[in-house]
């Protein structure tokens, strides 16, 4: 995984618990790197799993509402970071859609040896979208996360149904996402 997420993994928590508790998961958690990721490294997801289930340990909250509450922060620190990604999109469905044909390619310029998810959309009608999420990795909640940042961005609320169709050694989910009225 791509150091962004372990960095601003450790901002949120350090924001929205404290440094204490920060420090508290990167102690409970296995770790060849002990919390200090380079700008330049690819880390394994498996230490990124560690971390949000000793965090949950320790805050009590459940590891999917931790993993999507990270993606709508994650969300929100990259449109601030790259704001050309999302700036010519009208709404969320449209922001979505451009996932792998514009935002996948503009980050593998930045990191060639990223492994990311792939994200096929289907347009049912302008408030209704199909998107499925596949990658090696089980972050589909995280993804969910992403696209209610990406909703909260353009201000609209969604009515977001997903269904895991993994089957084998790739996780994938279909989201049915509808913006609400």
């Amino acid at each position: 995984m791509l150091v962004i997420v372990f960095t601003e993994f450790m901002e949120m928590v350090e924001t929205r618990f404290s440094a204490d508790v920060l420090d508290d998961v990167l102690d409970d958690v296995n770790s060849e790197t002990d919390g200090a990721y380079t700008a330049v490294g690819y880390y394994d997801y498996r230490e990124m799993i560690q971390m949000v289930v000793a965090l949950s340990k320790r805050v009590d909250v459940p590891v999917d509402d931790l993993v999507e509450a990270f993606g709508e922060h994650l969300f929100g620190v990259l449109s601030s970071k790259y704001p050309a990604l999302i700036a010519y999109h009208a709404n969320t469905l449209d922001a979505l859609e451009s996932i792998d044909g514009t935002v996948h390619k503009e980050v593998l310029k930045l990191y060639p040896q990223a492994e990311l998810p792939s994200f096929k959309c289907r347009r049912l009608s302008d408030t209704h979208l199909i998107m499925q999420y596949s990658s090696k990795r089980p972050f589909s909640i995280l993804a969910k996360g992403l696209i209610n940042g990406c909703a909260k961005h353009f201000e609209q609320k969604l009515d977001i149904k997903h269904k895991s169709l993994t089957d084998g050694e790739l996780h994938t989910t279909e989201f049915d996402i509808r913006i609400a009225s």
